[in-house]
């Protein structure tokens, strides 16, 4: 059978640098079809949708709540033509109730091992509108190497860089932090893959560079440590969430080839300007995510905040405003007190406000966060930094004689696309 695999485009953020990574969901999921399935795989933000192949089903795999409202002209379009259409995916669990009208079924939670069941009901003219496996996770084992053979490599490509691969060593997560949905996707547990498990999905990598997209690598020390020491061979260079705090784990880390992490910054306080440091002082870069238009936060605490930020000698800082996701703490609060005012999810991108602050206007909120962003990056582009966490990487690639020259026949092109070059002629 065919298979038609989609991950939807959505509209990137105003006047931030845009780089358009292989999305990991739509090729975990494609692992755990069955070997007679023919897969045809398209992401949206790369490449255009031909709704004329040839197919025998749809699949969607959505992550974002700005993919959703494309998700479903996506599917309603090939519902049109006569194609039965699945969703699945993280944004297909937060928003099922609307996404159900839009599919011929909906499968929420994790889909190893499951999907010969979908496939023989679809096949047998029986296709459930719902299957819902989201308190029935799999065996952690049963996560094999992703289908990263469906990417076409050329369109993950800057100017002759290839972009990062993204990989997972472990899913769910022990912390319920108010803004994030994961304990409502997998439940409040870490659920570490076997070490043999991620060293096999390792060696199928060829990319050097890679995102770790866990959730956070510090929630168990013991198998943070031998991850890391089992990782040093292969001398990738990976970006991650947050690593333990701890000197043993920071030093192996590094030896493994950690490049930078995102380290969330929630306060001014000392810890948080040594929690940097420690970083830095093992080689590792530090990009902030700092979250502003929690209710605890005033307008002057967030000033503090973003000048705290400059002096701290982060590597890059990333913004985002409060956003109340379905399925959150969040959410739930701000839909109980009447602070919502915007349902659109398009608008959910982390860069828009959509509910009404405990502390400013929402109006004011937005003009914070645009400040967040200008002031941290008045002195040097957001570009600039980045390129300079890129020079620190080819360094140390240099040195251990893993670095690999760009391809020079895609450096007119960035993501499939000519590069436009200024050059004006006196």
């Amino acid at each position: 059978m065919k298979l038609k695999l989609i991950y939807p485009k959505w509209k990137k953020l105003k006047g931030q640098t845009t780089f358009n990574l292989p999305p990991h969901g739509p090729v975990v999921f494609a692992a755990t079809l069955p070997p007679y399935v023919d897969i045809s795989f398209t992401d949206e933000n790369v490449e255009a949708l031909d709704f004329n192949e040839e197919c025998d089903l749809v699949a969607i795999s959505m992550m974002l709540s700005t993919q959703v409202k494309r998700g479903w002209a996506i599917a309603d379009e090939y519902r049109r033509r006569g194609k039965q259409v699945i969703f699945g995916g993280i944004s297909t669990m937060l928003h099922a109730e609307e996404t159900i009208e839009h599919a011929d079924a909906v499968f929420l939670g994790e889909s190893e091992g499951r999907m010969e069941e979908v496939l023989n009901d679809w096949r047998n003219g029986r296709l459930k509108k719902v299957y819902n496996y989201m308190t029935q996770q799999p065996p952690i084992g049963d996560v094999g190497p992703a289908r990263r053979d469906l990417y076409k490599r050329e369109l993950y490509n800057h100017k002759g860089v290839q972009m990062v691969d993204l990989f997972h060593a472990s899913r769910g997560c022990r912390f319920s932090c108010y803004p994030c949905a994961v304990s409502y996707l997998g439940g409040r547990i870490f659920r570490p893959r076997p070490i043999d498990k991620v060293i096999e999905d390792l060696a199928s990598i060829e990319n050097n560079r890679l995102f770790i997209v866990d959730n956070s690598l510090a929630q168990n020390k013991e198998w943070e440590m031998e991850l890391f020491r089992e990782m040093i061979p292969f001398k990738k260079k990976w970006i991650s969430h947050t690593i333990e705090d701890d000197p043993k784990v920071l030093d192996l880390a590094a030896q493994a080839g950690a490049w930078y992490v995102y380290q969330a910054v929630y306060d001014t306080s000392d810890y948080i300007k040594e929690r940097v440091k420690r970083y830095h002082d093992h080689g590792i870069g530090v990009e902030g995510t700092i979250l502003l238009g929690i209710d605890n936060q005033s307008e002057d605490d967030i000033k503090r905040l973003i000048d705290f930020l400059l002096e701290i000698d982060l590597d890059l800082a990333e913004f985002t405003v409060m956003t109340p996701f379905p399925h959150t703490k969040g959410y739930d609060d701000y839909l109980r007190q009447g602070r919502i005012f915007d349902f659109d999810w398009d608008h959910y991108n982390a860069g828009q406000v959509v509910f009404h602050p405990k502390q400013m206007s929402a109006e004011r909120l937005q003009e914070l966060y645009e400040y967040a962003w200008d002031t941290f990056y008045q002195d040097e582009s957001q570009e600039q930094k980045m390129f300079r966490l890129f020079t620190q990487v080819v360094m140390r690639e240099m040195e251990d004689g893993t670095f690999r020259p760009r391809n020079r026949e895609l450096a007119n092109k960035s993501f499939g696309k000519d590069v436009v070059r200024n050059i004006k002629v006196s």
